[in-house]
């Protein structure tokens, strides 16, 4: 499961022109659900951007989690951060979950996020979807729930 996380002042989602979503301060998570994802990859990306330290304190350092910061969460469903990208001219989504895979996840994703004290606003699944956003810093974050224990870079 990849999240793709940007830091807003406000964020919208709106579908056929009528408004789907809104939050002010907050993050906006476009999700991609894998087919080879299940509930324990969102339970980790959940928990991991629950207490995520990237909202400044009053020195400006990045200190506060969205909780502390007073923040919401918009989360639109991306399949298109699922893509293959390295062969050819055209990007492949075979392992994008199945719509109906997909849409429960990403419904559980969002209840994982209300359990930990989270305001949840979402995206419409599957419908086409205009985003719009003011980004605040800008901070943008990619988490990828299959890449929990990165390489040691340090050797």
């Amino acid at each position: 499961m990849i999240a793709l996380l940007q830091r807003v002042k406000n964020s919208r989602v709106t579908v056929d022109g009528t408004e789907a979503g809104h939050i002010d301060l907050g993050l906006l998570i476009l999700l991609g659900v894998m087919e080879t994802d299940d509930e324990k990859d969102a339970d980790f990306l959940a928990e991991k951007i629950s207490c995520f330290r990237i909202f400044p304190d009053e020195n400006e350092k990045m200190n506060l989690d969205i909780r502390q910061a007073g923040g919401k969460c918009l989360v639109v469903s991306q399949f298109t951060l699922c893509a293959d990208w390295i062969r050819g001219r055209r990007p492949g989504f075979t392992a994008a979950a199945h719509p109906e895979k997909g849409e429960t996840l990403y419904e559980y994703f969002c209840q994982r996020l209300r359990l930990n004290g989270i305001g949840v606003e979402t995206g419409i699944f599957g419908a086409m979807m205009d985003v719009t956003l003011t980004n605040y810093g800008p901070v943008t974050f990619i988490l990828d729930s299959n890449k929990k224990y990165p390489k040691n870079i340090n050797k």
